[in-house]
């Protein structure tokens, strides 16, 4: 990316926000155990002149900064790490065993933080700005906890916006899409209570491993024969579960399942079949299945009106070369879903490089592109000045 198109006053603290990230990279924790990490957030808003707001999600900050009477804008950051043991051989590499920023929730804190700077040090914006820095995406639903804590009662935004990198594409560069943009996220346990016995007399038993076998097969057929073939739907069985001996027939067996769609009625579907297909499945072999269904993260569907306007503020200053072109729906999931529920907003992709080599999210080698900070930290900048500066009626 030129380097032009970065303010100056975003250059001066580069340095100082790439080494912010590999502390937080040093030393990752897990949702709702983020108090390292919180503690340098809150200190560096403090320190900034912002108005820190702590505990809300049990470790969430939120930093206020207020220039005039306009309208309100939210941005959000995730700051949890995965229970992954890193083997990036990395020089800021994770010093706690078994933790590791593998999703890059360090690089996006260090963004956040970034704009929270620079904005502090210029205040070219009448409102306010609220900065989220969120704990606990990682499947324990740290989004949901601060908003049923009054995330949006404490701090009214008329907007709310968030960013991931995204391995495989262009370090950088930016991507939109209006609609349905991540899927849901949903999980279901499958245990099957069959009758255990001898390996060698399977006639007097009812075996759950075989029963987890054949239903493992026949739910595929949920998507391939129940879905309509133009949803997307998946239905992953992860993990499975039985026996502790080659000659004994257990006498249960438990299967767990993710399952994935972008419309909430096939959501319903997938619910309502899998569960139907097992418990009639397991009858089929004299067996019983009990189904425990649920549901997690719901699809992310970006507002119309505040993803045209985000993409127009990128466009604007990158120009269609700074674009990530023909963005497609992705069927990761995000707790954002649930803000983006609450408020209007976008949720955005910047690019974490295509090079060879490079390692998708949750990989034990991945690492974040320090050369996406400042470009996403400028479009944040970008972001917030624009919307500040404008009436009070949609971002159109």
């Amino acid at each position: 990316m030129r380097s032009d198109l970065i303010p100056e006053g975003m250059h001066a603290i580069q340095q100082q926000m790439i080494a912010i990230r590999h502390e937080i990279h040093s030393h990752p924790e897990l949702g709702f155990e983020e108090i390292r990490t919180a503690d340098l957030v809150a200190n560096c808003l403090q320190g900034w002149g912002y108005s820190v707001h702590r505990g809300l999600g049990r470790t969430g900050v939120v930093g206020t900064l207020a220039n005039g009477e306009g309208r309100s804008i939210g941005l959000r950051a995730d700051m949890d790490a995965l229970p992954i043991q890193e083997e990036s051989g990395l020089p800021y590499a994770s010093r706690t065993k078994g933790k590791m920023h593998a999703c890059g929730h360090d690089g996006h804190t260090a963004i956040l933080l970034a704009a929270a700077k620079y904005l502090s040090e210029n205040r070219s914006f009448d409102g306010t700005v609220h900065l989220i820095f969120q704990p606990a995406e990682e499947g324990l639903g740290g989004a949901k906890e601060m908003l049923d804590q009054g995330l949006f009662e404490l701090f009214p935004c008329d907007a709310i916006f968030a960013l991931h990198n995204m391995p495989g594409l262009p370090a950088g560069k930016l991507g939109f899409l209006p609609g349905p943009f991540l899927s849901s996220s949903d999980t279901a346990t499958i245990v099957i209570r069959g009758r255990g016995g001898h390996g060698a007399i399977p006639h007097e038993a009812i075996d759950p491993v075989v029963v987890c076998s054949s239903l493992v097969m026949a739910i595929q057929s949920i998507v391939s024969r129940n879905v309509n073939p133009l949803d997307s739907a998946i239905v992953t069985v992860g993990e499975i579960r039985a026996g502790e001996a080659p000659n004994v027939i257990p006498d249960s067996a438990q299967m767990r399942l993710s399952i994935r769609a972008f419309d909430p009625v096939t959501r319903d579907l997938l619910q309502h079949r899998i569960t139907a297909l097992a418990e009639a499945h397991a009858a089929g072999f004299g067996a019983r299945a009990e189904v425990c269904y649920e549901r997690r993260y719901p699809v992310l569907v970006n507002h119309e009106a505040e993803t045209e306007f985000a993409r127009e503020v990128a466009l604007e200053w990158l120009g269609e070369d700074g674009l990530i072109q023909n963005m497609r729906p992705v069927t990761a999931s995000e707790d954002f879903s649930y803000l983006l529920e609450a408020r209007p907003g976008c949720y955005l992709i910047v690019g974490n490089g295509d090079h060879e080599g490079s390692c998708m999210v949750h990989h034990p080698k991945y690492d974040f592109n320090d050369a996406s900070l400042p470009v996403a930290a400028t479009y944040w900048v970008k972001l917030v000045e624009r919307f500040l500066s404008r009436p009070l009626h949609s971002p159109r």
